[in-house]
């Protein structure tokens, strides 16, 4: 009986992350503007060994228009990725329109900057930049189309291998969620301890400082002729 309900608690947590990865969030898209000489950052939470796709294209200001139109091929930006630990994981210049691969190897907050190349900005100078931006992580960076043609897999097929995949990156997730809460931990024990060092500290410094108030005192008292 007690192996029937683990086989069927089993069961219900694998559904559960089968439900949990038909959920889960897809790319991360967004678009910002920078100027001539401006770096702009952001901050990615990845787990180790992740896979992270980057796809962006960028858009100049026209004055006489008052629109963003496409790009000059000449236009460069520069990509650089840094692990939690500072780390240089990638820094390359690409053109107006690229794509920047990474695959982390430590879990943490990664920085991905990018900025223009200033020689060619100057061309435009006041002028504005959009850059559009789309980061996939994990089974997201998968091209599961090109997988199918390559593999010669039935839909059925690459939806397993669909599911197979989130569910990994899935336990990545909880598995940098434990690294986090393990460093958490031990700083919280690490501050407790420095508190109580430190209230140790106090008493001992307040004790010392009443013996020599005593001591003091009965010295005065005796020269006086006091006692």
């Amino acid at each position: 009986m007690a192996g029937v309900w683990a086989g069927r608690r089993r069961a219900m947590g694998l559904l559960a992350l089968l439900l949990i990865a038909l959920c889960a969030p897809g790319a991360r898209g967004l678009y910002f503007h920078i100027g001539e000489t401006e770096k702009r950052c952001f901050i990615e939470e990845i787990p180790d060994e992740t896979m992270v796709i980057g796809n962006y294209r960028t858009q100049m200001w026209d004055k006489q228009k008052e629109i963003f139109l496409p790009s000059t091929p000449g236009l460069g930006m520069h990509v650089e990725v840094k692990d939690p630990e500072g780390k240089v994981v990638l820094s390359r210049q690409y053109g107006s329109e690229g794509r920047f691969t990474f695959t982390s190897h430590t879990p943490g907050d990664h920085q991905i900057c990018l900025h223009s190349n200033s020689t060619r900005m100057a061309l435009f100078a006041g002028g504005r930049l959009r850059v559009h931006l789309d980061i996939q992580v994990g089974e997201h960076a998968n091209n599961y189309p090109e997988i199918a043609a390559k593999d010669k897999l039935t839909e059925l097929q690459l939806r397993a291998r669909q599911l197979l995949d989130q569910v990994e990156q899935i336990q990545k997730e909880q598995d940098y969620q434990r690294y986090r809460e393990e460093r958490f931990r031990l700083i919280s024990e690490s501050t407790n301890q420095r508190v109580l060092w430190w209230s140790i500290a106090q008493t001992a410094i307040l004790i010392l400082t009443g013996i020599w108030q005593m001591r003091h005192l009965k010295s005065f008292f005796e020269a006086k002729k006091l006692v």
